[in-house]
């Protein structure tokens, strides 16, 4: 050993020194990744049999209740990758949670205005859907709005404190 004031050298994370923003906007990027692959697997989404490219027909269910197509899942897919490339600045992850907040609003709100078994449910969305969409819309849009909030910093003053007129 070199002395008792050597130093281990400590590895940095691959999220230090990133704005929280980013690190959120990239973990509910990877959660839509994960959900649009798991509504391919079979056992996980039920009735993958019945999957269908779109509308209401599908009969699979992600976790057996979330009605999913293959054009949903895809939906799922595009937005992680979405998140994944605006995760890159503070400025594009804040849209990202936004933004994406604002889409899964209207997503929650087309649900509940469209008819579940008609051809305009092209999603397909089910009232389990509808809740989800809500909950995700209203936490993205929080996210980004809490990782980035901006208050009042004091800087230390050095030199002359101008507001007096003394040093």
């Amino acid at each position: 050993m070199a002395g008792s004031t050597a130093h281990v050298r400590a590895r940095r994370g691959p999220g230090e020194g990133q704005a929280t923003v980013r690190r959120v906007a990239r973990g509910v990027a990877v959660v839509f990744l994960v959900v649009g692959v798991l509504g391919f697997v079979p056992g996980i989404t039920s009735d993958v049999g019945g999957l269908r490219w779109a509308g209401h027909e599908s009969g699979a269910r992600l976790f057996g209740v979330f009605q999913v197509s293959v054009l949903h899942n895809l939906v799922h897919l595009l937005f992680g990758v979405a998140g994944l490339a605006l995760a890159r600045t503070a400025a594009t992850a804040r849209a990202y949670l936004l933004g994406g907040g604002a889409v899964y609003l209207v997503l929650w709100l087309y649900g509940l205005v469209v008819d579940h078994d008609s051809t305009a449910n092209v999603l397909p969305v089910n009232t389990a859907d509808n809740w989800l969409h809500l909950g995700l819309g209203a936490a993205m849009i929080l996210l980004g709005l809490v990782t980035t909030r901006t208050g009042t910093r004091h800087q230390p003053r050095h030199g002359l404190d101008r507001s007096r007129g003394r040093g």
